[in-house]
């Protein structure tokens, strides 16, 4: 019978950690191969749901979307993923993991705690229903905000010659331009000189959501969100007559709305 061909993708944000994490399992376990090493959630959701890995590590900071959400995403995209979060939280924080088919590595990664990691993934299956628990066992006590930072309240973008003060609560949606983000309002768009991946870190998880790879959408400015049959998503909004293409793997983070 033929070896089992085992496959996972990486997704951590700080490139040194995660060549660090890609190196340590190079020597643990040289038989996996990585399909996909991503810097960020937004691109870990998307690998996730191409390559439909049997493992992914995921630290759980990131910006914009966290490990978690990435990991719930996977309940849809890619429902066999065994999933292993990676990290910094002390051992009180951790408590919530220790259950079942979820596991953690504590950074920084201990070789003999990575190798009894690999023998328990190669032991059983994965469990999509396992996320959703320990979602439900996690709250902001466990999962502070990545920046202690308090998200933004105004920002300055340019239009033509003017420079604008943009209220965030008034932004429709942000549009990846480049290195750049075009900010769009009701009344109208504006450049912002701040990638949208940046920009991620900075907004109110609570309000801001990204929708698709160049996209993130304020909650409160969608009237309504179809499918399509292909599992893709539209957005319409309340206040501007374009209508959002939402990626087939973010539809997953929109289940309760």
């Amino acid at each position: 019978m033929a070896e089992q061909r085992w496959t996972a993708i990486v997704a951590e944000d700080e490139p040194l950690l995660r060549q660090e994490l890609l190196d340590r399992l190079a020597e643990a376990w040289p038989e996996l191969e990585v399909l996909a090493a991503c810097e960020d959630g937004a691109s870990a959701v998307e690998a996730l749901a191409e390559h439909q890995p049997d493992v992914a590590f995921l630290d759980i900071r990131m910006p914009g979307l966290t490990g978690l959400e990435v990991a719930a995403s996977a309940g849809d995209t890619s429902p066999r993923t065994q999933i292993v979060f990676v990290t910094a939280y002390d051992q009180h924080a951790v408590a919530a993991f220790e259950h079942g088919a979820i596991d953690y590595l504590l950074k920084p990664i201990a070789p003999e705690r990575l190798a009894a990691t690999v023998q328990r993934l190669q032991a059983r299956s994965g469990d999509a229903q396992a996320v959703a628990t320990l979602l439900q066992r996690l709250g902001d006590a466990v999962l502070p905000r990545a920046s202690e930072a308090p998200p933004l309240t105004w920002l300055t973008a340019s239009a033509g010659k003017e420079t604008r003060l943009v209220l965030v609560d008034d932004v429709a949606y942000f549009r990846a331009d480049n290195k750049y983000t075009t900010v769009v309002t009701t009344d109208g768009e504006a450049l912002l000189r701040t990638s949208i991946r940046d920009l991620l870190g900075m907004l109110d998880p609570a309000h801001f959501k990204q929708i698709h790879r160049s996209t993130i959408v304020n909650l409160r400015a969608i009237a309504g969100i179809t499918r399509d049959d292909s599992g893709r998503g539209v957005v319409r909004l309340k206040s501007r007559p374009e209508t959002l293409a939402v990626s087939q793997p973010f539809m997953a983070l929109f289940r309760n709305m």
